[in-house]
């Protein structure tokens, strides 16, 4: 940073205002998941709020846990750097968002708590040992890039000298855990929706007096080059093949992660599960516009003033500190934790239900109470969240960690997405789409750059080519190997193929009766006549919705063209 910039926010100080504003909404947010924690009387209750959660509720879970601090800062600092069509970074599961809507019953259908579970009935005991070590550290990784983005965040809004990034990750962890050990997944979904409303104001107060601070839309256009305006730019570094890819990771990736089970199979019905997956996560791209734009007032800023960022993850501070006024940065920094304590609350209870299901009570207590059950769900979530306050510690690149987590996700997911969408995949074949992808991935980022580290800048090309390697292994070992028991595959796919609405989740009337068959569970049959027969009404779900999906995406991308010729 320059000098200038550098007396400029040595000089911005956090007043009495702020504090009022942001120990306002500490006291209310954790009053109210304390007050919400009477409702947990069971380990059922803590980690999948008894499949009881209203579809707004939904909607609020998976936008409020899919989005975190860490988007505003890696996606404000790209565009910053190189321009709106850089938005594809966190738009790569634009393309996929309608998927979700028809893959949501899976995990409602699967009448378990964790997807370790799912993986156990799928492919055995062995394997969900070896997804749960995947999940668990998956949790921790996440974790901490987004307790680190928001501390870059808040760091760098409240002058800098105030606190630094490292001491926000642990003001920021102290403050999630006080409701999440009590209230488990119905304190975490509610007060994800109560917060999701600050994310969306997080998103977006920035941009009027940016723009005031710029000479308006006019200013800002005279001030940065043509090529900062555009949709898309292969000068972004976000080319069709790298956007295609980021896509692939989503789509692949999103399956396996292991809170998706909660995202989706906490809904009183099928349908609150597919709204809240997916609607959920259009709120989210809808926003992302907003942090995009943030990013180019952020980088004409930068010319007007004359300063420079060392990094540029620190464009959407630099904009808190010099756009807003007081109490407005106080509300700015309450805004952050909401985006991160939203998201860690959930985790926090996933991964006490992942340890708890998987590990405690499968090799442990077999006959742990209930009681039992619940106690340890909290003490783990505790613990492992701490794990993820030391990974905070170490990160240093937002962006980068943040993709790497979606990445090992991907590589994961090529087992879980190919066990629903063929059935002769097996174990053997899991293990070796697991070993392969995860050998190419690290084997290519140690032979590009020469060095052996944890988290590697994301390439598109390495990432495609460790996605081939574990799909060809997964597909040929599986051929090449015995199946699965077949009676215990034939349940498997038989509880996919029931409803789940109502009071009979494990043994519901056939899918086809209510139009609730699904569409990707059947994809390997289309070409047999009977697949055809009584489409729409054995499918109607599946398509209305998919459809409608659709034409919101397509809805949001025009309004992204639309913003990029805005003056």
């Amino acid at each position: 940073m320059s000098a200038e910039a550098t007396d400029t926010a040595g000089g911005g100080a956090f007043t009495a205002l702020d504090w009022t504003v942001l120990l306002g909404y500490f006291a209310g947010i954790t009053l109210f998941g304390l007050w919400l924690s009477r409702r947990v009387q069971s380990s059922g209750d803590y980690f999948l709020g008894d499949r009881k959660l209203p579809w707004w509720i939904m909607v609020g879970q998976s936008f409020g846990t899919g989005t975190n601090a860490e988007n505003p800062v890696a996606q404000t600092g790209a565009s910053c750097q190189a321009g709106f069509s850089t938005i594809w970074y966190q738009w790569k599961n634009m393309l996929i968002t309608p998927f979700y809507w028809l893959m949501a019953p899976w995990y409602r259908r699967s009448g378990r708590t964790t997807i370790g579970e799912i993986i156990e009935d799928r492919y055995g005991r062995a394997m969900a040992l070896l997804y749960t070590v995947f999940a668990l550290a998956f949790f921790v990784f996440n974790q901490g890039a987004m307790l680190k983005g928001g501390a870059k965040i808040i760091a760098v809004a409240t002058g800098g000298d105030m606190i630094s990034p490292n001491g926000v990750v642990v003001a920021m962890t102290v403050a999630f855990i006080v409701y999440s050990f009590f209230g488990g997944l119905i304190a975490s979904a509610y007060t994800d929706f109560v917060q999701g409303l600050l994310i969306i104001l997080l998103s977006f107060l920035l941009i009027p007096p940016g723009l005031r601070a710029v000479g308006g839309l006019s200013g800002l256009r005279e001030t940065l080059p043509p090529e900062f305006f555009q949709l898309y730019s292969e000068a972004s570094g976000v080319g069709l093949f790298a956007i295609a890819m980021l896509a692939l990771n989503g789509v692949v990736g999103i399956t396996a992660m292991p809170h998706s089970l909660a995202m989706n199979a906490t809904g009183r019905t099928e349908r609150a599960g597919r709204i809240g997956q997916t609607y959920g996560s259009l709120v989210k791209r809808f926003c992302t516009i907003g942090w995009a734009f943030t990013g180019l007032i952020v980088a004409a800023l930068l010319v007007r003033n004359g300063d420079h960022l060392p990094d540029m993850e620190h464009a959407f501070g630099y904009a808190s500190l010099h756009l807003l006024g007081p109490g407005l940065v106080g509300l700015m920094v309450a805004c952050v934790l909401a985006a991160n304590m939203s998201t860690c609350s959930n985790f926090m209870v996933n991964t006490g239900a992942l340890f708890t299901n998987n590990l405690y009570k499968t090799y442990l207590r077999p006959n742990a109470s209930d009681r039992d059950l619940l106690w340890v769900g909290r003490v783990s979530g505790l613990g492992l969240t701490l794990a993820g306050v030391g990974f905070a510690l170490m990160v240093d690149q937002v962006l980068q960690a943040f993709l790497f987590t979606e990445t090992i996700a991907a590589l994961m997911g090529i087992m879980f997405l190919g066990g629903f969408l063929w059935p002769r995949a097996n174990r053997h074949g899991a293990l070796a789409a697991t070993l392969a992808s995860f050998a190419v991935y690290f084997g290519f980022n140690v032979l590009r750059t020469g060095r052996v580290q944890l988290v590697y800048k994301w390439e598109a090309d390495v990432f495609g080519a460790a996605m081939l390697a574990g799909a060809g292994a997964f597909v040929v070992v599986s051929l090449l190997t015995p199946p699965e028991n077949p009676a215990r595959m034939d349940a498997f796919f038989a509880r996919l193929r029931r409803s789940s609405d109502g009071d009979e989740a494990e043994g519901g009337p056939p899918a086809a009766l209510r139009g609730q068959d699904l569409l990707m569970l059947d994809a390997p049959g289309w070409f047999r006549r009977e697949r055809w027969r009584g489409f729409w009404s054995r499918y109607r779900e599946d398509c209305a919705g998919f459809g409608l999906a659709w034409v919101t995406a397509g809805l949001l991308v025009a309004l992204a063209w639309a913003v990029t010729r805005l003056g």
